[in-house]
């Protein structure tokens, strides 16, 4: 008996939460529930730090962000001040799932799963993500697919652009128009392509949390009951199950003519909660005299460059979902006052200042600290000196200066309700799968499952385990 040709399919939610999805909206969610009733299910425990860049190109080359050089959107150049660069397809050096496809001949088709822009050849066919400047680059490979898909959906939306907005009608219709788009064009290719490995990456998710969480979350501090947009998130994890319904009725059809076995994989690459506020980081380390500015400014404003007295100036910090801490090294940074032979000594009495962090009645937050050499196996490039997850990820570090406080409750960079957390989700349903629940799923186990579900040898350097 000749054996059946295997295909896996990949559907990418960013942010999608495992108390969300495995719990509170379960039941109104057919499709997801019948996929996790006959396969393999649970948290999905994400990378250090759980945001998007690196996190899905940690699943997708089973490798940390340490390994890959990159610990964030925005990463140092070099030992300078203020040379950064964004960390697009240019900055991934490994090989990723489709990369090792094309080698073995399997075909790919790869739609919105991040860091793919500028997209690179592979044997298949490339969406470019979110870091796409607009449709008017090149953000498809082969070129000509651009203009198949202007044909198929029209002008496509990439990315809501400022999801970080008050305008929430607006946001609602921008999520909903760029998903809509999203799955046409995801179904068009689905009937008019041949493929071994499929996968999408949806944002709609990632931004609709940040956009309504504090009236999905009663344990928010911003959560107003009878709001009208308490239901939001709700209604739009509805649609995307009716959406993901009409996949995998393609999905099956497509089995039984081809007399396949389809292994379809739902993950996501953090998980999403309240965010209770935000920690002035800098305002923080000036406060503790480590940072200096040369003068005090009249408003919230950025922190630049300029701004720093470097020579009276230890550490200064950057924001995000989570914090990263740079100290002004003597020898390696070009103002540096911190000797080297302090250096570890100094780390350690920060490390200690901020666990020690507490809100504004006094309680400890219980912030979390990691030492980059420490929390992976390689450190390439140039890391944070540390990784700060402030409150453990219940509070955003902010990086502006001139707030007149550590706390704050707005977002510097616009309106965000939601931060990251470590942990997504990850669904796995086949022929050969059978229900069960595990709490031991790691980012880095997803690449190896997806090459040895298509007969593919895994690469020795990868660190997760297959899925059995």
């Amino acid at each position: 008996m000749l054996e059946k040709n295997k295909k896996v399919f990949v559907i990418g939610l960013d942010c999608a939460t495992p108390q969300l999805v495995f719990e509170k909206y379960k039941d109104i969610l057919p499709n997801l529930k019948r996929l996790i009733e006959n396969g393999i299910s649970g948290p999905l425990e994400s990378t250090h730090p759980p945001i998007t860049v690196p996190a899905w190109t940690s699943m997708m080359s089973s490798k940390e962000p340490g390994q890959l050089g990159f610990y964030g959107f925005r990463n140092r150049k070099n030992y300078t001040y203020d040379d950064m660069y964004f960390a697009n397809s240019k900055a991934v050096k490994d090989d990723r799932v489709w990369d090792i496809l094309s080698f073995n001949r399997k075909r790919s088709i790869v739609i919105g799963v991040p860091q793919t822009y500028p997209p690179r050849p592979l044997n298949g066919e490339m969406v470019a993500s979110f870091l796409t400047p607009d449709t008017s680059s090149d953000y498809t490979y082969p070129k000509a697919l651009k203009k198949e898909i202007k044909e198929v959906v029209g002008e496509y939306i990439i990315d809501v652009k400022n999801f970080r907005t008050e305008d929430k009608d607006w946001l609602l219709e921008q999520i909903y128009e760029m998903t809509e788009k999203r799955f046409a064009l995801v179904n068009h290719l689905l009937d008019s392509r041949e493929w071994d490995f499929f996968m999408f990456v949806e944002m709609g998710v990632d931004r609709i949390h940040h956009g309504f969480w504090k009236w999905e979350d009663p344990s928010h501090p911003k959560y107003e009951s009878g709001h009208k947009y308490n239901n939001a998130i709700r209604r739009y994890y509805i649609y995307l199950d009716k959406e993901i319904g009409k996949i995998l009725k393609r999905l099956e059809e497509l089995q039984e003519k081809e007399d396949s076995e389809i292994t379809v994989l739902v993950v996501s690459d953090h998980g999403a909660k309240a965010m209770k506020g935000g920690i002035c980081f800098n305002e923080w380390l000036i406060k503790e005299g480590l940072l200096t500015l040369k003068e005090k400014p009249k408003g919230m404003v950025k922190v630049e460059n300029w701004m720093i007295d470097w020579g009276r100036t230890k550490v200064w910090g950057a924001g995000g979902y989570y914090g990263r801490l740079f100290i002004n090294v003597k020898g390696r940074e070009p103002k540096g006052v911190v000797p080297k032979e302090e250096y570890e000594k100094f780390r350690d009495e920060l490390i200690e200042k901020l666990v020690g962090l507490v809100d504004e009645e006094g309680r400890n937050i219980g912030t979390k600290v990691l030492k980059p050499e420490e929390s992976y196996r390689e450190v390439k490039n140039i890391p944070p000196d540390l990784i700060v997850y402030f409150g453990n990820l219940d509070w955003r570090s902010v990086g502006s200066v001139g707030t007149g406080s550590i706390y704050t409750y707005e977002n510097d960079t616009g309106p965000d309700d939601a931060n990251h957390d470590m942990y997504g989700i990850f669904i796995m349903s086949g022929p050969n799968t059978k229900k069960e629940w595990r709490e031991d799923l790691k980012i880095y186990d997803v690449a190896p499952t997806i090459l040895e579900l298509l007969g593919v040898d895994v690469p020795k350097d990868m660190i997760g385990k297959a899925v059995k």
